[in-house]
């Protein structure tokens, strides 16, 4: 095993630290070994040279990491605690400070709460308008304050520059093409990006003469942000100028974005908002679409690059192509622009009936958002997602107020994304009449096409897909083969004046999903009908 391989392994064991923790965890990225002890984090630079980054050599390695030190103070300055240099014992031992030879550099930071990132915060619904005003105020105020003029201007104000990240990115992620990205998408990105440069020439110039290109922070995401004793931004980029010398409207972009992909665009929306009444920038939102497309593409890009990692386990293996694979659909829609037609759909129907493998499938070839009640209902009671609570009939997490909390949230989540341009699928019972109404009213408020998908299927089926679901894997829904005959009795059936699609899940559901698209695709307007798919 060679020394830098043999690194990670010295450093799981806590005597190499100096001071006492109860044990040591490790993070892998593309560009970092991450070790969290009980109260600081270590980050070491791992020896690779990506093109864009290059940690090959020893003193390359403690450069960057003075630099993250430097750089990352700026917006966080009692986290970033300095730079320690790895040493080897007399016995060959690796520790981190102390006498010996010096074998590699690492960040010492303050450990941040993990249940206090703002991506944790979204995931439990429990971020708001509000933190995200405060984060606008605060990277608002940095930027005003971030060097600008002379390299930063020529740098990150250049229209080469812009050409040479986006190039590259393409290049890069050629190989991706049928795994993580479809040739689909990967041609229309390509073309949107270089005529958007070629046709919008005047509009970059016109940025860098009102000072707007800024030394930046250049990974603003929901994962680099702490809501804790207010707030910490952290983890910039410090190994390549061109990525973090930029246009603030990128910056803006990516958290936006980032927000966007999460499945939460109305908190984007209000950074955004926030941060140009802030700043008076308003010709920040005509780049803002070019900008997600880019800051999308990356992140997609990033995961591919973690998919090439020997040692990764299968199941962290498929997450991450899961993640690619989101960034590159989002990239592909900031480049195509809003749905048309914009769509809402509702799933209808009983526990069993195959609603959630329905609204997935048609989400998937909608590229629309998925909503799931079962999901919902568990984020606002502050539950995991897959947390089962086998509670009686009406009561508890299924109690009317409780029920009404759920489908009042799905509309507000709904409007976020149609707001946005972005079709839905909301993955519900939607069992009662004045539960449909909400969805209706809302589509016809925002000009979308509102379609109710009713889901059947053989009443054994559906038992024998709930019996199936108590013993398998836990999964968001409760629905479980007792609960079938309350629902069945109180089941409002779909009035004639929605349009109206009934799906047998009984048939295949790749059948199931080519038929309802092909419905959808005449659907027209808001008149009435309904139909059996054939």
């Amino acid at each position: 095993m060679s020394d830098r391989n043999a690194l990670p392994v010295a450093l799981l064991e806590p005597s190499a630290y100096p001071e006492p923790t109860s044990r040591v965890e490790l993070v892998q990225t593309h560009l970092s070994w991450v070790f969290l002890t009980d109260r600081h984090v270590y980050k070491l630079k791992r020896p690779v040279n990506l093109g864009f980054a290059d940690f090959t050599s020893l003193e390359r390695r403690r450069f960057f990491c003075q630099e993250e030190v430097r750089l990352n103070r700026r917006l966080s300055p009692t986290m970033y605690l300095g730079v320690v240099p790895l040493t080897r014992k007399p016995n060959g031992s690796i520790a981190l400070g102390g006498r010996g030879e010096t074998v590699d550099y690492a960040v010492k930071m303050v450990r941040l709460p993990a249940d206090r990132m703002l991506d944790a915060l979204v995931e439990r619904g429990q971020a708001s308008v509000e933190i995200m005003e405060r984060i606008a105020d605060r990277v608002a105020g940095f930027h005003a304050a971030a060097e600008t003029g002379g390299r930063v201007d020529e740098i990150g104000g250049s229209m080469e520059t812009i050409r040479v990240n986006t190039e590259e990115n393409f290049q890069q992620t050629a190989p991706f093409i049928g795994q993580t990205v479809t040739m689909e998408q990967y041609e229309a990105i390509v073309a949107y990006t270089r005529q958007f440069l070629a046709q919008r020439a005047p509009l970059f110039a016109s940025r860098v003469s009102q000072g707007r290109i800024r030394d930046c922070h250049g990974d603003l995401h929901a994962g680099n942000i702490c809501v804790e004793d207010g707030l910490y931004i952290y983890d910039c980029i410090e190994f390549n100028e061109r990525f973090r010398f930029g246009d603030v409207a990128a910056e803006v972009a990516f958290l936006a974005m980032d927000l966007d992909v999460r499945g939460r665009p109305g908190l984007g929306r209000a950074f955004v908002q926030r941060y140009v009444v802030q700043t008076k920038d308003d010709a920040l939102e005509e780049l803002l679409p070019f900008y997600q497309c880019y800051r999308a593409y990356v992140r997609g890009k990033v995961a591919g690059f973690r998919l090439a990692d020997a040692g990764l386990a299968e199941a962290e293996r498929e997450g991450l192509r899961r993640q690619a694979q989101a960034y590159f659909r989002a990239a592909h829609r900031y480049a195509r622009g809003p749905d048309r037609p914009l769509r809402l759909l509702i799933t209808v129907g009983l526990a069993g009936t195959g609603k959630t493998t329905v609204a997935e499938a048609l989400g998937a070839r909608l590229d629309a958002a998925v909503i799931s009640s079962d999901a919902l209902r568990k984020e606002l009671a502050g539950l995991g997602p897959a947390e089962r609570r086998y509670e009686p009939w009406g009561q508890g997490l299924y109690a009317p107020e409780a029920t009404a909390r759920t489908y009042d949230a799905l509309l507000e989540r709904a409007r976020e994304h149609l707001e946005a341009g972005r079709s839905v699928v909301l993955d519900a019972s939607y069992r009662k009449q004045a539960w449909r109404e909400g969805p209706r009213l809302l589509a016809q408020e925002l000009g979308a096409q509102f379609w109710a998908l009713e889901v059947v299927c053989p009443r054994e089926l559906a038992l024998e897909r709930l019996r199936r679901r108590v013993a398998g894997a836990p999964v968001p829904s409760d629905g479980r083969p007792e609960i079938l005959a309350a629902q069945e009795q109180d089941f409002d059936p779909v009035r004639s004046d929605s349009l109206h699609l009934v799906v047998d899940t009984a048939r295949p559901i790749a059948d199931n999903v080519e038929a309802a698209l092909q419905a959808l695709g005449a659907g027209g307007g808001m008149s009435g009908g309904s139909q059996a798919l054939p």
